[in-house]
């Protein structure tokens, strides 16, 4: 059976490609979406992706991903890490690795960007690698 892995992206990330592209690269979130969907087939995996600018839809994407079985998140809340307690619960609640990522590197920006409400109970986080940090999370997510 393949691994089943599920993306989430969080608010403004569908602005990739013209939202300030000296701080989130020049990628678009289709971009970064088919570079991690070829990388889950080469491998064999199921790959699904999800992005919303709402909190209640990605925690109810959270809900559904435990649901269809799903072995591994990978999810850059965007600026729902700094603020999102219920996100946070929702990934704690149906108990599936997850893996932190961000575009840039949150610890060089604002002070508010660096307390993460998910960093906690993650697998990992990765920070500052552009949309190369997604590709390092599914190669991990792959292996675990």
């Amino acid at each position: 059976m393949a691994q089943r892995i599920l993306v989430l992206h969080g608010p403004n990330l569908n602005l990739l490609g013209t939202r300030e592209p000296e701080v989130y690269g020049r990628l678009s979130l289709s971009d970064i979406n088919e570079r991690l969907e070829n990388l889950a087939q080469a491998q064999g995996a199921v790959l699904t992706v999800f992005q919303s600018n709402h909190e209640g839809a990605l925690v109810d994407r959270i809900q559904e991903a435990a649901r269809e079985g799903t072995e591994y998140i990978i999810i850059n809340a965007a600026a729902y890490t700094h603020t999102s307690i219920a996100i946070r619960d929702a990934l704690a609640a149906v108990c599936i690795p997850y893996v932190e990522v961000h575009l840039s590197n949150v610890y060089k920006r604002e002070e508010f960007r660096h307390h993460s409400y998910l960093a906690t109970a993650a697998q990992g986080v990765i920070a500052g690698l552009g949309a190369f940090g997604y590709e390092a999370a599914l190669q991990y997510a792959l292996a675990a």
